[in-house]
Formats: structure tokens, sequence, C-alpha cells
């Protein structure tokens, strides 16, 4: 009852304040009190009591009002550190305060004139420290207080108890791990405070979010100084953090339904120190503004700046405590994949995304981290989770964001060998996911999702394309055997985009095919003992690979290829009609191949859009040995398709992302080698154009737009009736280019090997692909192919581009996950937009 009360007495105050042209006085102490002496409410019980109304209504009318609270209340905080914050009254005023500086917070930084205000000094004589860094140094003492946050070393006794400001806070690291190996004992009470506490530091750091994101270049005061040497806690903070998250088991002792008895303190906290890392972990300045400049395109551990989290972060080097890191990572990663017999009886994670955002950093930090973690298998167990993430969120237009980082992260792994080789690993189907059933690879498993993304895939997934291929011409040298479904969906994806109306669409839409034959030109040179499916597969699919060497340069043909496409805004992967070589299909059996790419689709006048698999691809489960097919079975129900975002859903859109020249670097992966011959695809630019955001709608787009978006969206644009300034391709163009497509090495293959295999059908009468395939594995072309090329790899680089997009996605990530309660909604957001699906 009396807490009633006290509620009543915090609404009236709070009303009190809005009364319009009424200054109370900053020393009518009684009043002030109460706000933060009591009373007992929760965070969700302020942000009930206190509207974002009456919040802007005390801004906009009484300034000063609103100016004396957040004065008061780290003021509080301040009393709080220098009495240690012992009692429980105390405590309890501690709270008070940090849950209405949250709720405040966000209205003070979306107005431009109150953007300096806590940077302003106290009103008081003796001191002259800004506001903004006595509320941080309060807020990190008190992370570190005994019987508050921390548990105690000192007993009661003789002995006089710590004083707070004097604590030598590593001694009260939160959890054991890199640098700490004393695991202290958990208290839910303190798990509270702690995660409340973080709360308020997160919403101090989300300043960024009401700059534009040109403005949010901009150095953040709050992190530089929070990251500094200035913080006397940055190094135990840091450690808490990192340590918190990867130590976390959210199945502890797989006790059945023990999330839903007992309340779990730590999630809460996890996700805020998750959250915290990555928002601190992407304020480098420093390196933000080499990659502006010529030549400074990548990180220097030797220049960290002063961001002492990131300068932490790049100097761990120990093989335990990076085996602690990735193993935490992993184990937090793979939590909704884990599959069991008792349907819901695993607690399951939602902070995926923190966890790749924290990965890529520490990757991206930690040179000696990411070898670390190519040099084993332990990469597959980082590899199963991303594609299922891809593969799951395909369809969902709320998750492109998720859909890039997956990809990023892939892209930065497929710039080191070791990892093109991990993926030779076999695969087992533990995770359910709904691609068809193979007996093959890691390799196998990325192809099938990849081809999964670019044919079932939510349109503004388009953009990604460039990176999908980009990654699978990395691994391409390494890929020993490759599955028959796996070599179907290569081919398939060739045949797609090697579609004349696809290629005439835009002028740049034909380095899709540079990149796929350069896959198949390394697997051929490099891998080809062991890729008799692949072969088996282009020798069935010669006739694509002559279309496009005969393809029209005359404007009678360019017109007839250009009258067949769709018209309209959506750009999906086209089905394209064959048209039949002779001989083809009656000479090379095709029992094992789905329906989807058999040549008997020539009757059909139209091109057909994919929006799903036919069934007929379950033929290729014959493939499978019969154990894997029934422990597949078993799995059946389970397998989660991908979703479409449940309508009413919230976004935030996502700033362009670049080029794939600006993301990649083309460097050789043996530079030590001379090469043997001129490499054939330098003289082909694959530059395709910045890709456009992907959540980002444009009523109009101007030429100048219009240049940095990308292929694929630009195609689309372009297939609007009626433009005027349609793209036309010419004669010159097509030549200019058709004569540069590496075919020589195919074209060679198919030569020697195409009348071999007809004789061997035609002596044999062979109606299974068995044979053929048997003698494709004893074949070789020694000698016969032409000189192998040097391998090239396009490694990541940081730039510009990628700094802002991380920027701005994870920001979006926190303001989307921070919903009980939603700290920033119905704020005047200005980094990203909120859109409702």
């Amino acid at each position: 009852m009396g807490n009633t009360d006290s509620k009543l007495n915090f609404r009236k105050a709070i009303v009190q304040l809005t009364q319009k042209n009424q200054k109370i006085d900053p020393s009518d102490e009684q009043f002030w009190e109460q706000f933060w002496q009591g009373h007992q409410t929760t965070l969700e019980d302020v942000f009930a009591l206190v509207t974002s109304s009456e919040i802007r209504q005390i801004r906009n009318e009484n300034p000063a009002n609103l100016a004396t609270l957040c004065y008061k209340a780290v003021e509080k905080l301040a009393q709080a550190v220098d009495s240690s914050c012992r009692t429980q009254a105390e405590q309890q005023c501690v709270l008070n305060c940090v849950r209405l500086l949250v709720r405040c917070l966000p209205y003070i930084f979306e107005d431009e004139k109150w953007r300096d205000f806590f940077w302003s000094s106290l009103p008081s004589q003796d001191k002259t420290m800004p506001l903004a860094q006595s509320l941080l140094n309060a807020t990190c003492d008190l992370l570190f207080c005994p019987d508050f946050t921390v548990t105690a070393t000192r007993r009661a006794g003789p002995e006089k108890a710590e004083e707070l400001a004097n604590i030598d806070s590593c001694e009260y690291i939160w959890e054991a791990g890199v640098g700490f190996a004393q695991s202290p004992p958990h208290n839910a009470h303190m798990e509270r405070r702690r995660t409340e506490l973080l709360k308020l530091l997160l919403t101090c750091f989300s300043e960024p979010m009401y700059r534009s994101p040109q403005q949010s270049e901009e150095p953040n005061k709050w992190i530089a100084y929070f990251t500094s040497a200035d913080n006397r806690h940055a190094l135990p903070l840091f450690t808490s953090f990192l340590n918190t998250v990867c130590s976390y088991d959210p199945v502890g002792f797989g006790v059945p339904y023990n999330h839903l008895l007992f309340a779990d303190t730590t999630e809460p906290l996890v996700e805020a120190c998750l959250q915290l890392l990555i928002v601190t972990l992407d304020h480098d300045m420093v390196v933000q503004q080499q990659l502006t400049q010529p030549g400074q395109a990548s990180y220097d551990e030797g220049n960290c700046g002063d961001n002492l989290f990131i300068n932490y972060l790049s100097r761990v080097h120990r093989d335990e405590d990076f085996h602690f890191v990735l193993k935490g990572i992993t184990r937090l990663l793979n939590n909704p994949l884990v599959q069991n017999y008792l349907p819901n009886s695993t607690k399951r994670l939602h902070c995926h995304q923190e966890l790749l955002i924290l990965f890529w950093k520490i990757c991206d930090y930690n040179k000696k981290f990411l070898y670390f973690v190519l040099k084993s298998s332990d990469v597959l167990d980082i590899l199963i989770p991303i594609l299922y993430h891809l593969n799951y969120s395909r369809a969902d237009q709320s998750r492109v964001g998720l859909m890039h980082i997956g990809v990023f992260i892939l892209l930065l792994l497929s710039g080191e060998r070791n990892f093109g080789v991990r993926l030779n690993k076999a695969y087992s189907a533990t995770v359910p996911m709904d691609i068809p059933v193979f007996t093959g690879t890691h390799a196998d498993l990325l192809i099938t999702v990849f081809h999964k993304i670019i044919a079932t895939g939510h349109q503004r997934l388009q953009p990604l394309f460039d990176c999908l291929l980009t990654i699978l011409v990395n691994v391409s040298p390494y890929l020993k055997t490759l599955s028959m479904v796996a070599s179907v969906k290569m081919l398939h994806l060739l045949e797609a985009f090697s579609t004349p109306w696809f290629l005439l669409s835009a002028p740049s839409n034909h380095h899709l095919v540079f990149f796929l034959l350069e896959i198949f030109n390394n697997i051929i040179q490099y891998q080809f003992d062991g890729n008799s499916n692949l072969v088996y597969t282009i020798i069935r699919k010669r006739h694509v690979f002559h279309a496009m060497a005969n393809l029209p340069t005359d404007m009678a043909g360019i017109a007839k290829c250009l009258s067949g496409r769709k018209t309209g805004g959506k750009f999906n992967l086209p089905r394209v009609p064959q048209r039949r070589t002779p001989a083809v299909s009656q000479e090379l059996p095709s029992a094992h191949v789905p329906e989807e790419y058999n040549e008997e689709d020539e009757d059909e006048d139209e091109e057909e859009i994919i929006n799903e698999e036919p069934k007929a691809e379950e033929d290729l489960e014959s493939e499978t040995e019969s154990h894997e097919r029934s422990q597949a079975g078993e799995l059946q129900s389970d397998v989660l398709t991908a979703q479409p975002a449940e309508p009413g859903t919230l976004k935030t859109s996502l700033l362009d992302t670049p080029g794939i020249t600006q993301m990649t670097e083309r460097e050789q992966a043996h530079p030590n080698d001379k090469p043997q011959v001129e490499d054939s695809t330098d003289i082909v630019p694959y530059d395709r154009s910045a890709a456009s955001t992907p959540t980002d709608e444009r009523k109009s787009t101007s030429p100048t737009e219009l240049s940095r978006l990308s292929v694929a969206h630009r195609a689309s644009i372009r297939m609007v009736p009626g433009e005027s300034d349609r793209w036309t391709p010419t004669p010159e163009w097509i030549v200019s280019w058709r004569s540069k497509l590496p075919l020589q090495t195919i074209m060679r293959l198919l030569q020697v090997l195409v009348p071999q295999v007809e004789k061997i059908c035609i002596d044999k009468g062979l109606t299974d692909e068995s044979e053929i395939l048997k003698f494709l594995q004893h074949g070789t072309l020694v000698g016969l192919l032409p000189v192998p090329h040097p391998i090239l790899i396009r490694k990541y680089q940081a730039n510009a581009g990628t700094t802002a997009w991380f920027r701005t996605y994870i920001w979006g990530v926190i303001y989307l996950r921070n919903v009980e309660p939603a700290i920033w909604y119905d704020t005047e957001v200005k980094l990203f937009e909120i859109q409702r699906v």
C-alpha cells in the first residue's frame, strides 16, 4: 500500500514538472527526493508513469526542470559512490536514478539544442568535470560495488570495509576466462543490478541514433571516454563483458524445461554485455579516418587509437584464451539449432545477430584469432549456424541485415586458404534445413544453401549475389569433390545467369557469369580428380557454354533476346527454356538429375519465375546412403523452412553496401610462385557498382544515384515500362566482354571428353550414369588442358562503406532487441528508418 502511495507521489511530481512556466527550485530537496527516495519502481513502472509526451513537454517548455532532474540524478549516483552504497536505501535510490535517466536520455539526444548538455560542467563551484564524465565514472564504479553488484571479498570484522572509490576492480571481474581464473559465485539480485546499470550505459552510448548517417561518423564522446585510459575500470569492464558472454551456457545441467521453472537472470546480463561490446568495439575513429585516405585500408594492430577495448582485444594471444572465446561463441550460436525429442525443452537464445557481429569484430581486430579459428575444423562450428540462419531468413525481408552480416563473415573467412580446405570435411545432416538430403561435404552444404538464397530468397538480397559468388570463387580451388546435388546447383546458376535477356538487361550483369566460369575453371584445373560429378554435369549442360560463346551481337538478335524478358520491377532467377542440342538426352543418362534441370522444357513459350524448388529435386536422395536417409527421416518433422516476416514486424533500414571491388583486394594465393600464364580474367573489370540498400525504399532515382545501385536492382528499375533512360545494349558492348569470357579450359574439356562419353554410351547402350562417372573418375586431362592459371583470392579489406554500414546495422539491431521496455521506441531516430512490414 505504501509503495502505491509513493508511486502516486512520483506521478504527481512528474506532472508538476510539466506545468508551463513553473520552474522548480533546485534547492527544494523535499520535492526532488520524490523521484528517487521512498519508492520501488521497476524500469517498466517508470516507462508507464513517465510518458514520452511529458518528457518532451518538460524539455521544450521547462528546460530548467529537466536539466535539474538530470543534474540531481547524476549527483545522487556520485554520492552513492562516495558512501560506497552500503545500505539498502542507498541501493534503491541508485536504481531509481538509473531508471529515470534511461527513460529521459533518448529525448535529450533527439533535440540538437541539448546535444552538448551532458558535456557541460556540474553547477558546483568546486567541480569542473562534465556531467557525462561524472555519470560514466559513477556508473562504472557502481558496477564493481561490493554487496551491490559484486560479492565482497572482505568479510565483516575489525578491518575497515573497503572504500568503493579506491577499490581494485580487477579483483572483482564478473566471470573466469580471459585474464581471470576465479569464478565468482552467481547472485541473481546482483546480476539484475548489473543489467540495469549496463542498460544505462547503452542508453548513454546511443546518441548516434539521433544523427544522420553522415553525422554518425563524428566521434562518440561517451564511448571515447568510456574506452579511454581516463576510465580506471576499462580493463576489468572489457574482461567482465567478454568472459560473461563466452562462459554463458543456457542449457546448464541439461534439465528439461528448467528455463520455464526458474527465472534466468544471466541471459539479460549476457545480452547487455554483448551489445555493449559490439558498440564499443565499433568506435575506432583513428582507423576510420585512415580508411578515408588512399592506401590505408587495413587495420594495424600497432595503431589502435585511444580505444582500450580494441587495444585489449587485439592483444589477446594465448591459445587457451582463443579456445575459450571460440567455444563460447559457437556454443551460443548453435543453441537455436540443438535438437531433442522434447519440444521446447531447452532454452532458445535470440542474440545470434550480436554474436555474429562480435565474431566479425574479433576476427577483424585480432588476426591471430582468425588464424586460430581456421587452423582446425572448429571453423565449421561457426559455418553451420551461419548457413542455418542464412537459409531460414532468406524469405524474410526484416532479416536482410542478418543475411548481410552472415555473408560478410563468410567472405572474410573465404579469403584464407584454410577455410576452403576445411570445407572438404564430410557433413552429416544434424541440423534441420529445407534443403535436399545429400551425401557430401560442407562445401556441398555451402553451395546448396547459396543456391537456395539466390533462387528462392527475397528480392532485396540481390545486392549479395556478388559476395556469394566471390566466396565460392575463393574456395573453389580447394574443393576436392562435389556431390551431384551441388554440381547441378552450380550449373543451374550459370544457366540462369547466362540467359540472354538477363545478360543484356544491365551493363554489368555479365560479371556474374565471369564469377561462375572462374569457379569451374579453378575446380577443373586444380581439382579435376574427384570432381567427376561436376565434369559430368558440365558435359550434360554443354549447350549452355556453346550458347554463351555464340551470344548474338547483331541488333536483330539483341532485340529478340530482350523481347522475351519479363517486364516489371521484380527480378528473380529465371528458368530458361531449353534449346535441345542433338543427342543430348538420348546419349547422356539423367536418371538421378532433377527434372528442374532436364531438357524437357523446350516447348515452354515463356520463362518462369522460380519461387520454390520443384518436388522432383527429391530424386537426388537416391544418391544418399540408407542410414543417412533414415536419420534425415527422423528430423523431417522438425525441418525449418524459410518464413516471410510476420505482419506488423518492425525492421530498420540499412545503408548501401559497397561494391565487391571496394570490399575485396585481389591477390595470388601463392605469390612466390611465378605465374605460368597471364591471368585471363585480369582484363575483366569485376566492378559492379555499389549495392543499394536492401531496405531502403527509393521513390525516385536520379542518374547519379542510379550509377551507385546494384546491378540486379538497376536491372529491375530499368524493366519498368516507359522509362525514358532505359539502358540499351550495343553490339560493340557485347563483343567487348564476350571475347574475354574464360571459356578456353571448359571448351577444351568438352572437346576431349564429349566424344569419348558418347562413344561409351553408344557402345554399351548405357541407361545409367554410374558407368560414365566411373570412366570420368579414372580419366585424366594432364597435358590436354591449357596451362593452369594462377589462383586469385579476393580478400576482404576494411573500407569506410562497410564501417558505416556496420554502425547502422548494430544500432538497428539494438533498437529492435530492447523491447521490454522499448527504450528508444517513439523517439525521433535519424540514423535509420523504422518500417513496419
